[in-house]
């Protein structure tokens, strides 16, 4: 299912050692493959631990390897699985493919998922942290840093899997900040940030054409290209489209 599995149980100790949770009511595994991450995080954690997988001999496979896990190995699709009631820290090796996917699902759960540690592609972990000016600037770097701090911890070489990447990891965090609700119309605040990098090149005027009104809406923002806003500027331009 085009994973990397992590071979070297001082690497999961390591990213184990990254995750908080402090107040969080789960810790939500996502693809534990063969647990070697799992062991590290059942020993800090116990039962507060739950593990999803999508693959069914991996599943089997964890429930010989940990018993007293019980009905916390959930056999099923991440993205399709409704995370549970309460506070949620997330941790995983993510599968490179559906990375974004992923944090897309994060961003749709940030009411209860209060902190991320994840291992995932060195080039996505760049761009999500990455400034606002940085070419890897990007519509996730954007709504993740909207709802989150992001921070990137370490990288991770290709010499700790199996079967070996062609590219670096890197482990990145994602806590919960302040910002509960916008105070803007938040499916707006989507559809701004979306259609603004999907004609990235463009600058904000002529991207966000569609959606402006006659008259003008904080032009100094609107000869910007969208790689040049922080989510602070995003909020304000939505802020300033509801009002017209």
């Amino acid at each position: 299912m085009s994973q990397n599995f992590l071979q070297d149980p001082n690497i999961a100790r390591k990213i184990a050692a990254q995750v908080v949770a402090e107040g969080a009511d789960h810790v939500v595994e996502v693809g534990p493959g063969r647990g070697i991450l799992t062991e590290a995080l059942l020993e800090r954690f116990g039962a507060r631990l739950t593990v999803v997988e999508i693959d069914g001999e991996a599943v089997g496979w964890l429930r010989e390897r940990f018993p007293q896990l019980g009905e916390r190995i959930v056999e099923a699709d991440f993205l399709k699985y409704p995370l549970p009631e309460g506070r949620v820290a997330l941790v995983g090796n993510f599968p490179y493919h559906i990375t974004s996917p992923i944090f897309f699902r994060v961003l749709e759960y940030r009411d209860r998922v209060e902190e991320v540690v994840a291992m995932v592609q060195k080039e996505v972990a760049e761009r999500l942290v990455s400034p606002p000016g940085s070419r890897t600037y990007g519509l996730l770097s954007v709504l993740l840093q909207t709802f989150y701090e992001v921070r990137y911890l370490f990288t991770v070489g290709e010499q700790v899997f199996y079967p070996r990447p062609r590219v670096k990891s890197a482990v990145i965090r994602l806590t919960r900040n302040g910002r509960r609700q916008l105070p803007c119309d938040e499916e707006m605040f989507f559809t701004v940030v979306k259609r603004a990098f999907n004609q990235r090149r463009k600058t904000l005027r002529n991207a966000l054409r569609e959606l402006l009104p006659p008259e003008p809406v904080v032009p100094e923002l609107l000869r910007q290209r969208a790689e040049a806003l922080a989510p602070d500027a995003f909020i304000t331009l939505c802020e300033r489209l509801q009002r017209k």
